[in-house]
């Protein structure tokens, strides 16, 4: 569940994400309350309605926990309140809009979930859910999801109501496989993941799963091997094709026809060009069953493509409010009119275009999380202003301010103005350093976390969780979710 029992909070992480969650459910009903004009000081509290919300949605038993969940949520505890009071009286007008965060509706979702009989997945370094969510868009059931990143575990589980909490592990992948026997209790139609590999430099010619940095590699063949689901789906960087014949053998060892191809999101309709290694698998005994191979698969994939519409960034950046750089340094926490907001109200609602409405699946959304622009000192701001669509660390114009210029040969493109009318260029968990690589296009300010979450194809209410700059990481470190909905639907094919 999404949250625990305020009297069995131990750790200081686990009060960290719950105050961030209650300070997003006030956030909400305030920001839903200035949309409506409704005087949200104004709302009589009630104390008798607040027990039993908080009941719901899993906060606290009885009356005497009021007194810890005051001591652990300090501020915004009157808030809080106010908040459920409201919300309580006004959930059908609200849209429902803090159902994620309530226990019961969860539980409701889990158990129709169980009655499903949708294709199902395993997503192995699932992150923050990217790869996961294309597969859902197409209709899979979420068997089980892990990742040892703390932060992208509570995006995921946020965003994902209907897979209960202990499906969902954070920790060592060594671990969970050498027991995932435990955690499954069904077949498994795909595994998909995308273990994390450092060694593909031209000079290193040794087996990938010889090498000690690459270890994870080795639990993702294990998992499959344990497992045996009909498919396997993984992604990883394009330098992992220096290795990547030593990766089918070790499949092949295991009963697995496997097939690997550079794919680049910006022919799956993903507004960036983002050109990964996919590995297609199949089991043999499924394959001959369907009589398929991994190079029909891929016939069928490049047949879903042709007639993928291609967005460019402009359509990502479009229809969303304009920011500026915040002016004080390490306020980047503090939502501001100017700099943006993590919460705030869509003022593009009933305006959009078709890659906005294609993410969001034609949704009209009332807010838009996570759109907050990064401070930049008035150097990098200059920097920022003078330098054209396309240009660099190097160009002329900027030289006499550029302050990393003796490392041009290195980093010629530390500083880049993105291009507004082609694919944005790729998206990384680097952006969380200084964003100086993703300069926006026709504002002084670097992408926001929400305007890269877009070019990812994430819907606008995927909520991030967690620290500003980690939201970056995890969004650079995501499969878009467009991309992998279509390896997802041809898979399905064969799977209902």
């Amino acid at each position: 569940m999404i949250f625990k029992n305020v009297n069995k909070l131990e750790t200081l992480s686990e009060k960290k994400f719950f105050i961030e969650k209650i300070n997003i459910i006030n956030e909400l009903i305030k920001k839903y309350c200035r949309k409506e004009n409704i005087n949200y000081n104004e709302i009589i509290i009630s104390e008798k309605v607040v027990l039993e919300e908080l009941k719901k949605i899993g906060i606290l038993d009885n009356l005497k926990d009021f007194i810890m969940l005051k001591k652990i949520v300090k501020n915004e505890y009157n808030d809080l309140l106010i908040s459920l009071t409201f919300y309580s009286n006004n959930k059908k007008n609200t849209n429902n809009i803090l159902k994620n965060f309530y226990n019961s509706y969860r539980k409701l979702k889990q158990e129709e979930s169980k009655k499903s009989s949708n294709p199902k997945i395993i997503d192995l370094f699932c992150g923050a859910g990217g790869f996961s969510w294309g597969f859902v868009r197409e209709g899979y059931k979420i068997e089980l999801s892990n990742d040892i990143e703390p932060v992208a575990i509570e995006t995921y589980k946020f965003n994902h109501p209907d897979l209960e909490s202990h499906k969902i592990l954070s920790g060592d992948i060594k671990e969970i496989v050498n027991n995932i026997e435990d955690h499954i209790k069904t077949d498994i139609d795909v595994i998909i993941g995308g273990p994390p590999c450092q060694s593909f430099s031209a000079a290193n010619q040794q087996r990938v799963i010889d090498d000690p940095r690459n270890i994870l590699y080795k639990y993702y063949v294990k998992a499959v091997k344990r497992v045996r689901p009909k498919f396997i789906l993984m992604e990883n960087v394009r330098g992992m094709s220096k290795v990547a014949d030593q990766v089918v053998e070790d499949f092949k060892k295991i009963d697995y026809d496997v097939k690997y191809k550079l794919y680049d999101s910006s022919d799956f309709s993903v507004a960036q060009k983002r050109v990964r290694l996919i590995y297609i698998g199949v089991s043999n005994e499924f394959a001959k069953e369907k009589n398929i191979s991994p190079d029909s698969l891929m016939k069928e994939i490049e047949d879903e493509l042709k007639n993928k519409k291609r967005f460019v960034l402009k359509d990502a950046l479009s229809n969303i409010k304009p920011l500026t750089c915040p002016s004080v340094k390490n306020k980047t926490e503090i939502d501001c009119d100017l700099s943006g907001k993590k919460i705030d109200i869509n003022l593009y609602k009933n305006k959009s275009n078709e890659y906005i409405k294609l993410i969001n699946e034609n949704r009209k959304l009332d807010f838009v999380f996570n759109h907050k622009a990064r401070y930049q000192n008035e150097n990098n701001q200059k920097i920022y202003a003078t330098l054209m669509q396309g240009k660099d660390s190097t160009c002329e114009t900027i030289r006499d301010i550029m302050p990393y210029s003796h490392r041009n040969h290195v980093f010629k493109d530390k500083y880049f103005k993105l291009i507004e009318n082609i694919p944005c260029r790729t998206i990384t968990a680097h952006m969380k350093m200084d964003c100086h690589s993703h300069i926006h296009p026709t504002q002084t300010r670097s992408l926001t976390p929400r305007e890269a979450a877009r070019i990812q194809s994430f819907p606008d209410d995927y909520l991030f969780l967690g620290a500003y700059l980690k939201t970056y990481m995890q969004i650079g470190n995501a499969v878009p979710p467009l991309m992998s909905q279509v390896f997802a639907k041809v898979y399905k094919n064969y799977l209902i």
